[in-house]
């Protein structure tokens, strides 16, 4: 089994350097793929709402084997549920369907400033870890600019900001800023889904030149970078692969290649995307 290096944050627990992603797996699969996964090596599951596989994620955890307090349980916090109120019950509904006493990570999933509601959500989820039902709280596509505004009518900086993050995106500002403020930064759609990127000469030559794979050589930038990439896979061989990216290193200049190329966004403007 594959042990992962943890990071610490900036509430006193601490969050494995890579997860399982597990959008958009079914119920069905959800629970195959995290069982499986858990007893490979990880301990960092991605979940959500708006994934509608809650269920099968916690029917995965469970089936596992694995100790209960071993896991980081991460959901997430849908759009139309913004709202003091409607937070606190959302939550509720998430905890029950994952069938766990407390979630480890719960993120709001998009801020929605058109809604402008996110700050009330955020008070919820800080009246929630105060009362031992979430570990960690953190929020998901959020901007510099969201953040500050959570810090500054709270008083609480996230744990977490996971965030549109692979060579094509490296968000540069966004990751010092959140360095500046003790966040750690997660990684969705880490190989670039949908792009060229694992098949890039460059990052194929990288690879050939360490012996690894194309995926794990994007993977392992991404932990070099600090961050922590939730790549989904419901192989058990793939799984596998994608953990095993701590036993080698990129030297600075194939750090610096394997985002040497034009950056474009694959998922939405956070400024005005809308999830519900």
């Amino acid at each position: 089994m594959i042990t992962i290096p943890t990071h610490q944050l900036n509430d006193g627990t601490t969050l494995p350097a890579l997860g399982l992603g597990t959008w958009p797996m079914s119920d069905e699969e959800a629970e195959r793929a995290v069982s499986e996964a858990l007893r490979t090596g990880y301990r960092l599951v991605d979940t959500a709402t708006n994934y509608r596989n809650e269920s099968g994620v916690g029917r995965g955890v469970a089936r596992s084997g694995v100790p209960r307090e071993e896991i980081v349980v991460t959901t997430k916090l849908p759009g139309r549920h913004h709202g003091y109120e409607e937070t606190l019950a959302s939550f509720e509904e998430s905890r029950a369907r994952l069938g766990v006493e407390y979630v480890d990570l719960y993120l709001i999933h998009w801020p929605l400033p058109r809604v402008g509601r996110y700050v009330d959500s955020w008070r919820a989820m800080i009246e929630l870890r105060e009362a031992g039902l979430i570990r960690s709280i953190g929020v998901s596509n959020f901007t510099v600019g969201h953040i500050e505004r959570l810090e500054k009518e709270t008083g609480v900086l996230p744990s977490v900001n996971q965030i549109e993050l692979h060579p094509f995106f490296p968000q540069e500002e966004l990751r010092a800023f959140h360095a500046s403020k003790g966040i750690v930064t997660e990684s969705w759609s880490p190989l670039g889904r949908g792009t060229s990127l694992l098949g890039d000469p460059v990052v194929s030559s990288i690879a050939e030149a360490l012996g690894v794979t194309p995926g794990q050589v994007v993977l392992r930038w991404h932990t070099q970078l600090g961050a922590v990439p939730i790549p989904k896979s419901s192989s058990p061989e793939r799984q596998r692969e994608n953990l095993d990216v701590f036993g080698f290193e990129l030297g600075p200049s194939q750090l610096a290649a394997v985002a040497e190329r034009a950056h474009r966004r694959i998922g939405g403007d956070p400024e005005v995307h809308e999830e519900f």
